[in-house]
């Protein structure tokens, strides 16, 4: 065995997206202890760069130690009891494993099903909680990443909390891509991840609890299903104030990494970030358009910085995808669940935003499906990206 040297990529699929080098070179520094006083104190940087991520005062807000999917999973089991019925909406993948979070504790899933590739249609969320008046939480995801598109959060939590119900949101994929405003617009609880427009690595999930969620959360009539993920315990080492209890030893140099990142994020500021997505995500799709090639989306539900486009007949899509990585060292995404083998996911998140990759992006994917014989436009994407790059 030697040491693992990976190659060179980049990364404009679904996740992880690229890492920032100033983040790489963060998680290289001199491992502390988590008690440490020095750690305690970026410990709490950290969790007001998220507040100023998730536009919220929340005082849970924190980055849970472990993948968004724990992120998820922390607000399941700390908001839904056994017996609670939770209105679940699905216009994707990430709508599906909401519902097996509620089911894994003990509650009942009451669905909404929407189309995928489309925003979840609020009037279907009212006639499901006129329906259901006894819905103690709703959830939905805001940024579907396995179709790219994105809901209205704010219309679909006034219409929970006009029937008396909490709410979680998933916003893995657009914290930090898109607007994302907990305090605005009443999100009692969000989850969301660090490798997608953070540019940090995996491992990592950023949560944030409204002052009701909390409430709930330590008015329980049962336990928390989860040990490691029960924020009355949790709250004893990330919490307000508190004298810092031992509750498991934290990710450091990980932690290292997201405080980095969200200096960073801070640096160019938040609504800079999302107007970086959107003119990056317009110049993919005018190459995208001009080559041919049709997004699955309709604009205007579109997220930016995960864009799904329509494979064409007859064109083999790992063929493509494996070709990408070989000749070019790019990646790019297969669909998921009912769009596996019809559509690709190209990324433009964070770090990887920028018009090196989106012209990258679109002369890989012209000479891959020219040396296919795919029904491709050759010599339009570039000028057109270049175009509305300005």
């Amino acid at each position: 065995m030697k040491s693992f040297h990976p190659p060179q990529r980049t990364l404009m699929g679904p996740g992880p997206s690229d890492v920032s080098p100033r983040v790489l070179e963060a998680m290289a520094r001199p491992t502390i202890g988590h008690l440490d006083p020095v750690f305690v104190s970026m410990m709490d940087e950290v969790k007001a760069l998220l507040k100023y991520a998730f536009m919220t005062q929340n005082e849970l807000t924190m980055p849970v130690s472990a993948p968004g999917s724990a992120g998820m999973e922390t607000c399941f089991v700390n908001l839904v009891e056994p017996g609670d019925k939770v209105i679940v909406c699905q216009n994707g993948v990430f709508g599906g494993r909401m519902k097996e979070n509620v089911e894994r504790c003990g509650a009942i899933p009451v669905m909404v099903q929407g189309e995928w590739g489309r925003a979840i249609d609020p009037q279907q969320l009212e006639e499901a909680l006129k329906a259901n008046g006894d819905a103690k939480i709703v959830a939905f995801v805001h940024a579907e990443t396995s179709t790219g598109a994105i809901s209205d959060a704010k219309t679909l939590t006034e219409i929970a909390h006009r029937h008396g119900c909490l709410v979680i949101a998933d916003a893995v994929t657009s914290l930090g891509g898109s607007p994302v405003k907990v305090d605005e617009w009443k999100l009692d609880a969000i989850y969301s991840g660090t490798q997608k427009c953070l540019s940090c690595t995996p491992g990592l999930s950023p949560v944030s609890f409204s002052d009701a969620a909390v409430e709930k959360i330590r008015n329980r009539k049962t336990k928390v299903q989860s040990w490691f993920l029960d924020l009355n315990l949790v709250m004893g080492y990330w919490g307000a104030n508190a004298k810092r209890a031992y509750h498991h030893t934290a990710p450091i140099n990980a932690l290292y990494g997201l405080h980095e990142a969200l200096v960073i994020l801070e640096e160019e500021g938040l609504e800079n970030a999302w107007a970086r997505h959107d003119k990056h995500h317009l110049a993919l799709r005018a190459g995208i358009e001009a080559m041919g090639l049709q997004f699955v989306v309709p604009e205007g539900e579109r997220l930016p910085q995960l864009n799904a486009i329509a494979i064409p007949d007859g064109v083999d899509d790992a063929r493509v995808r494996g070709m990408l990585l070989s000749d070019w060292q790019l990646e790019i995404g297969a669909g998921l669940g009912a769009m596996a083998g019809k559509v690709w996911r190209i990324g433009l998140m964070g770090h990887a935003c920028n018009a090196r990759n989106v012209l990258l992006c679109l002369s890989a994917m012209e000479d891959v499906l020219t040396r296919l014989n795919a029904p491709v436009k050759k010599g339009a994407a570039l000028e057109a990206a270049t175009k509305a790059l300005g």
